[in-house]
């Protein structure tokens, strides 16, 4: 790729990083309440393309913190290493990995204001995963729900039973240690996360205690939690689980690369139901309905009970469902294109991944050696 193609994808992405609305930074009260020298980290498992799920749930408040919080640090990653829990050919993976990296600069992260990486990219990752592995417990693995619903067990399930033992795969049941070592590696104050990781970083604070209390010290910083303002993103055919990739029923699911007619499409065929009358939010009894109602929601940066009463002027389910997806399209236009033109230069992705590698590693490889020093390790 040409030097000044790559500056002309560049300067896109930067464009996009700084195009959201004023209101956005006020809603999100807590993020504006992020302390000055604040280290936030946070990462996505690299699935391929980025749907609306993940857009609302993780990258969209990635680009509000590293926009509005200048006085702080941010370390945003690809999680490759997590990926491989699930084994799949390596072109494939490869290929997800590098869509995943363009998915979040097409989303508007900049660069310029985060780090961005490939975790694989920093072995003091899995060193300290090693560490931490050996200080934490059977029983504080067994207790995490997340390994239970990606080995497709039951909630009550123990890694005890021995059928379950055979069919779990030791990586996803020890990755919660994995995730400990990513978020304490760089002593990170904060991380966004959406509810079903609140588990995980409860677990990241116990061990942190663990290690400073075990060795008498004073280095890892409990990390906080920023809870993602957007509500859980469902399936558009069935609102009763999350929207994923791997549904098989791919109109289930939005993606950012997807055309306005593929979104409208899809949105069209969303299951709601035959409730005539005023619009109300009710997860229970109108869970097609209040899913709708949650990615408006998240894209308009409005409370749910506003958006509720912005509603009204909605007569009946299709034109709710219209008005669904021309916010979609709206929102996801610019990135779309800019995601295909990034696919095409990878040499400018390779770029923006060796850079981010040198960065993170420079923190990384700074505070392992002080690990290693109070554990003895030097």
């Amino acid at each position: 790729m040409s030097y000044l193609r790559a500056t002309r994808v560049a300067s896109r992405v930067r464009f996009l990083s700084t195009k959201q609305s004023t209101s956005s930074i006020q809603e999100i009260d807590k993020y504006n309440d992020l302390p000055p020298n604040s280290r936030v980290f946070s990462m996505i498992q690299p699935t391929g393309r980025i749907h609306l799920g993940n857009y609302l749930g993780a990258v969209k408040s990635w680009r509000t913190l590293s926009n509005t919080n200048p006085d702080s640090e941010f370390i945003f990653g690809i999680a490759d290493l997590h990926a491989f829990t699930t084994l799949k050919p390596a072109t494939e993976l490869k290929e997800n990995r590098y869509q995943a990296i363009a998915s979040l600069l097409a989303s508007g992260l900049d660069v310029s204001k985060c780090v961005l990486y490939f975790q694989s990219a920093v072995p003091e990752h899995s060193e300290l995963n090693w560490y931490l592995t050996c200080m934490t417990s059977m029983g504080q693995l067994n207790r995490m729900t997340q390994w239970k619903s990606k080995a497709q067990q039951s909630q009550t399930s123990s890694i005890t039973d021995e059928k379950v033992m055979e069919s779990t795969k030791a990586g996803l049941f020890c990755y919660p240690a994995l995730q400990n070592a990513d978020i304490l590696l760089y002593r990170s104050t904060h991380v966004p996360v959406g509810d079903d990781q609140s588990q995980h970083l409860e677990l990241c604070r116990n061990i942190a205690k663990l290690f400073n209390n075990t060795y008498g010290v004073d280095y890892f910083p409990l990390p906080k939690t920023l809870l993602t303002p957007a509500k859980k993103i469902l399936s558009l055919k069935n609102p009763e689980k999350k929207m994923s990739k791997s549904d098989p029923v791919q109109a289930s699911c939005v993606y950012v690369t997807d055309s306005p007619e593929q979104i409208q499409s899809k949105i069209k065929k969303a299951t709601t139901d035959s409730i005539q009358g005023a619009w109300n939010y009710d997860p229970v009894s109108r869970p097609g309905i209040s899913n709708l109602i949650n990615i408006i929601s998240g894209l308009t940066n409005e409370s749910i009970d506003n958006t509720v009463a912005n509603l009204h002027h909605l007569k009946d389910h299709k034109s709710l469902k219209d008005y669904v997806a021309d916010l979609i399209v709206n929102e996801f236009d610019d990135k779309r294109q800019l995601y295909d033109e990034l696919l095409q230069n990878k040499d400018y992705l390779e770029q923006v991944c060796k850079q981010g590698r040198d960065k993170a590693r420079e923190m990384a490889s700074v505070n392992i050696g002080e690990i290693k020093t109070i554990i003895g390790m030097d």
